[in-house]
């Protein structure tokens, strides 16, 4: 006589005692209001501060609920966690900050008359004009910068993971990383004393384009640098098993499995030198007239002509409206240009599914 046994799992009772899944909510909600109190009661006037109390009270009344009903292992893991949430929010707070201050200002004046008029002849504090000659500069400038320091960049992260051995290679990865902290006001001095006192060339949106290529280069390389070397070295090894010549291994294998990472890195090189004022200040001079030629003559670009209408406004209201919109359209001219670049990054990755 056959007999069922029950194989069902029994669920296990060896479970300690928890903090509630509300709790942290609770905790939160009760350290901003004591940081609040307690800036109020201590006429604190910075909202800092009173954020900074909040977030000190959270971690350590989370600490201490955990230690007493959870046990001094679980503390720390809770006070772990929200130290990380304190930091996040510590970061997020003055971006959205940061953002919605953009956002509030610049929406006044940010229409189709503000991107297609130029300042002309109009003075810094009158009312009216526009940032179309500075959109110009700016794409054309970058435009010329990205193609100087692109190529030159992924090349030479190309020949530091693939090819990169002994001395030369060392002396490379240094000066890279010494090109990474470069001020940029650096890069603008040398492609003036170089290009524009020595071989007397003049202002020019190309002269700016160059100093802006030395300080894209260094993020290029690197961030290049790090996605080739994520490359499983299996890859490598197949298609070099089947006879393909190392370049075209770097070319059909390497290249396209680290094409989002690479397009990611130079979309980061780009936000990099978009917002550069000091070489354009000092190498494209800045024009109020719509100047389309970027290798003769001054031209505007949308960080000098931000700084330009706060630094000769004269307390102009419209002055002040126009470097907020100008900062806007600069935030979303990056933007729109890293949706490009994740596209196509998306488009043309190889192909994952089976």
């Amino acid at each position: 006589m056959s007999h069922a046994v029950d194989t069902k799992p029994i669920a296990s009772t060896l479970r300690g005692a928890r903090l509630p899944k509300w709790a942290p909510y609770v905790i939160a909600a009760g350290s901003i209001a004591a940081g609040v109190g307690i800036g109020l009661v201590g006429s604190l006037d910075s909202r800092i501060q009173w954020g900074l109390i909040a977030a000190l009270l959270f971690v350590l009344v989370t600490y201490v609920l955990a230690a007493k009903v959870e046990g001094g292992r679980q503390a720390k893991d809770r006070i772990a966690t929200s130290v990380v949430w304190v930091a996040f929010l510590l970061a997020v707070i003055p971006l959205v900050s940061l953002i919605w201050e953009t956002v509030a200002r610049g929406i006044k004046v940010l229409d189709g008359y503000f991107l297609t008029t130029s300042m002309g002849v109009l003075a810094d504090t009158d009312v009216g004009g526009g940032i179309y000659h500075a959109l110009i500069g700016t794409l054309e400038q970058v435009g010329i910068a990205t193609l100087i320091a692109v190529p030159i960049g992924i090349l030479t992260a190309i020949y530091l993971v693939e090819y990169g051995r002994g001395k030369l290679a060392a002396a490379v990865t240094f000066f890279v990383d010494v090109m990474t902290g470069i001020p940029s006001i650096v890069a603008g001095l040398f492609i003036l004393s170089f290009w524009i006192l020595i071989l007397d060339m003049g202002y020019s949106g190309f002269a700016g384009a160059m100093a802006l290529a030395i300080l894209m280069m260094p993020v290029v390389v690197r961030s290049t640098e790090e996605m080739l070397k994520l490359v499983p070295n299996e890859l490598r090894e197949a298609s070099l098993a089947l006879g393909v010549p190392k370049w075209r291994t770097i070319l059909k294998v390497v290249l396209p499995t680290s094409l989002g990472g690479i397009t990611t890195g130079v979309m980061l090189a780009v936000a990099r030198i978009a917002g550069e004022t000091a070489p354009v200040l000092l190498l494209v001079w800045g024009n109020p007239l719509i100047n389309t030629n970027p290798f003769d003559g001054p031209q505007a670009s949308l960080p000098l002509y931000i700084y330009q209408q706060y630094a000769n406004s004269a307390g102009s209201p419209a002055a002040y409206d126009r470097a907020w919109a100008a900062a806007l359209t600069l935030i979303l001219l990056i933007m729109i240009l890293n949706l490009v670049a994740r596209g196509i990054a998306r488009w043309k990755a190889p192909k994952t599914g089976r």
